[in-house]
């Protein structure tokens, strides 16, 4: 069973490349990045679009210990809010 989840996560991500390549080839146009009063260097947009899931993919899966440690420490509130302490 686990042969065939690490498959089939190994296929989903290789899908994802596949896609990010096509559409980084198909879009050439340079493009400026602006926030604030910053502004970027001018890069192919499937530069951009590569590198922001890039970051996505590296950025959630270290940020997803904190989320469950997180939602842990509210069920264990709202276990201890819906205690039932009547006197028959």
């Amino acid at each position: 069973m686990k042969i065939l989840l690490n498959l089939l996560i190994s296929l989903i991500l290789a899908g994802w490349m596949l896609a990010i390549a096509v559409i980084s080839v198909q879009n050439a146009t340079p493009v400026s990045l602006h926030f604030l009063a910053f502004q970027s260097i001018q890069i192919p947009m499937g530069l951009v679009l590569a590198l922001c899931v890039s970051l996505g993919l590296i950025i959630v899966p270290i940020l997803q210990p904190l989320w469950t440690l997180a939602a842990s420490s509210r069920v264990d509130e709202e276990a201890e809010f819906f205690v039932d302490d009547q006197d028959f």
